[in-house]
């Protein structure tokens, strides 16, 4: 008989996948082990590490370059007082929510410090004792506060190397007292600050797509907010996974902060772009929901972000959606967009429905509008 030693043992992938979930400690947990391996749960499929060198190397010296387009950038200044600008700033949101899906905003209210103090507090929480944070670790994503690594990490093809703290904050704010001690001031603080910010931002974009300022505000795509606080460690080997796997967002539309690491590549005309990191600037993307609505006139455009040697990275995104309160409310493309030459490309649906089918497939590189298509 064969030796049974000379055979490595078959990997079960489910079984590491529960034994790391188990851990209740998360990408951090492995860091702060030092491990110098990436276990094999992390390791992407090769169709998802496509061209995953950040696209700042080094130009080959054998290939004429073409400079990178330029990333959108929007100043709101005079927004709210000034009506020349104000059409302005319309027509570029347009522009840029027509061609790239994405743009980054200045002069857009917030205080840098609170930009400040809210990336720090993502750190504290994400680097506090591991016996903290694991009394919010669940799966249960009706939790109004969920502590996790990888939402879909028992669904997605490949494990993302990546820590997530999210806070339900609107239509019903948690108090600080609700949050986490480390942080819970300064989430209560920006989440109330991105509120108004979305206010501002839903009546500029109805009026980009040519209709009135409230239109979008009393569909209710302002209403909910979950507010997703992401922790990416220095990776071992940051050429075999991703910090987020291309994906685009179920949401209305997603309000960025980013710190100075860099790392988030938007798909734009078929190229991988850096969104390159402004201190004072936050990054607005269009969700498949504002999509489906405008009936492809806005683009919810896929974006990933790479894993990274130097770490950690904090992200913070505020996803405008209706899914975290019962909504009935079914959505489809807006009448007053369709026309003979236009009509509607996808049918009607509940938020709740849409999401269910989204977090089924987890992060698989494909887009859940397509399933929604007439």
């Amino acid at each position: 008989m064969e030796a049974a030693s000379t055979h490595k043992p078959a990997y079960d992938r489910l079984a590491e996948l529960k034994a790391f979930d188990e851990t209740k400690s998360g990408v951090k947990g492995l860091s702060d082990a030092e491990i110098t391996h990436l276990p094999r749960i992390f390791h992407a499929p090769p169709h998802l590490l496509d061209n995953i060198s950040p696209s700042a190397a080094a130009p080959d010296p054998h290939h004429h370059h073409h400079p990178s387009p330029i990333f959108p950038i929007i100043d709101l200044e005079g927004a709210t007082d000034d009506p020349a600008k104000r059409n302005a700033i319309v027509n570029k949101l347009s522009e840029a929510s027509a061609n790239w899906g994405f743009f980054q905003i200045v002069n857009h209210g917030i205080p840098l410090t609170t930009l400040d103090e809210m990336k720090s507090g993502v750190r504290k929480f994400h680097e506090q004792d591991a016996e903290q944070r694991k009394q919010f670790y669940t799966r249960n994503f009706s939790s109004r506060i969920v502590y996790n690594s990888n939402f879909d990490l028992f669904t997605g093809p490949a494990a993302n190397w990546r820590d997530t703290v999210s806070f339900n904050m609107a239509p019903d704010p948690l108090k600080p007292e609700q949050l986490p001690t480390v942080c819970g001031e300064i989430v209560a603080e920006y989440s109330a600050e991105v509120v108004k910010l979305g206010d501002l931002l839903f009546e500029l974009l109805s009026e980009a797509l040519g209709l009135r300022s409230n239109y979008l505000k009393d569909l209710d795509c302002g209403r909910g907010i979950q507010m997703v606080c992401h922790y990416y460690p220095a990776c071992p080997q940051p050429e075999l996974t991703l910090g987020a796997t291309k994906h685009a967002d179920n949401d209305f539309i997603t309000v960025l902060l980013q710190d100075h690491i860099g790392g988030l590549q938007v798909l734009h005309q078929g190229k991988w772009i850096d969104v390159p990191p402004l201190p004072e600037a936050l990054v607005i993307n269009i969700g498949d929901f504002l999509q489906l609505i405008s009936n492809d006139k806005f683009i919810s455009v896929e974006h990933r972000v790479l894993a990274n040697s130097m770490g950690p990275r904090v992200s913070v995104a505020c996803l405008f959606g209706t899914y975290l309160f019962p909504n009935p409310r079914k959505y489809g493309p807006i009448e007053e967009l369709l026309s003979e030459e236009n009509p509607a490309k996808y049918r009607e649906t509940t938020t709740a429905e849409y999401v269910l089918c989204g977090n089924n497939k987890g992060l698989d590189g494909s887009s859940t509008l397509l399933q929604f298509k007439l």
